[in-house]
């Protein structure tokens, strides 16, 4: 068992983010659980969930230089996690976008530090990829290099093809993804929450639909 995964989990349930149900995925699915990080609203929770990043960073073991959150999760991700990483020991600078141009003051797309070297995108979950490609793209647009992405849950099930939404970035744009826990770690969480026993066949049955293992 991971404790740093199921840790998480556990925690994502208490706070509420990761709830247990009906709900319409962005591909049309009817997922049996939802997971909504932008739920970590208040100071405390953004703090866990910073340093949940952070030892999930750190366990990848990527080499990066700065950290990027695309609008509009992203950024309140970046900010938490550069500062867990820092009182771990490792500052780093971070940027997110705005999704609109800036034409007045320092102008521009990016806020924060200028996106350069080596960059590690934040994001919560990869769904379409739709976010992570735009990142790639503007990153690269500004002479940088998108280096890996870390992600906070990995739904581990089908993307546009057989593939997980996960392996077609890793495929597709040759970047690691590191995530702080996946599908396979839910459904361990469940199995040991006897209290969660009528969620668990909803679960496996739809990853038997939709999974990649």
């Amino acid at each position: 068992m991971d404790n740093l995964s199921q840790s998480f989990i556990a925690f994502s349930v208490q706070q509420q983010v990761l709830k247990f149900g009906e709900f319409k995925t962005k591909a049309g699915r009817l997922s049996l659980y939802f997971f909504n990080a932008g739920l970590f609203n208040d100071g405390m929770s953004l703090l866990k969930l910073g340093e949940f990043y952070a030892k999930s960073i750190q366990k990848s073991g990527f080499e990066f230089d700065m950290l990027f959150g695309p609008a509009y999760k992203g950024i309140t991700l970046v900010a938490s996690i550069a500062i867990a990483l820092a009182k771990n020991g490792h500052n780093v600078p971070y940027a997110y976008n705005r999704k609109e141009v800036k034409d007045h003051g320092e102008g521009g797309v990016i806020v924060g530090a200028p996106l350069h070297g080596r960059v590690l995108i934040i994001d919560d979950v990869i769904s379409a990829g739709t976010s992570v490609r735009e990142s790639i793209d503007l990153i690269a647009q500004h002479g940088a290099t998108p280096c890996a992405v870390a992600i906070a849950l990995d739904r581990q099930e089908k993307g546009i093809g057989e593939l997980s939404a996960v392996q077609e970035v890793e495929t597709l744009h040759q970047l690691p993804v590191c995530a702080i826990a996946n599908l396979s770690d839910l459904l361990e969480f469940v199995n040991n929450q006897p209290a969660m026993a009528q969620h668990l066949l909803n679960i496996q049955r739809y990853r038997q639909q939709y999974g990649v293992i």
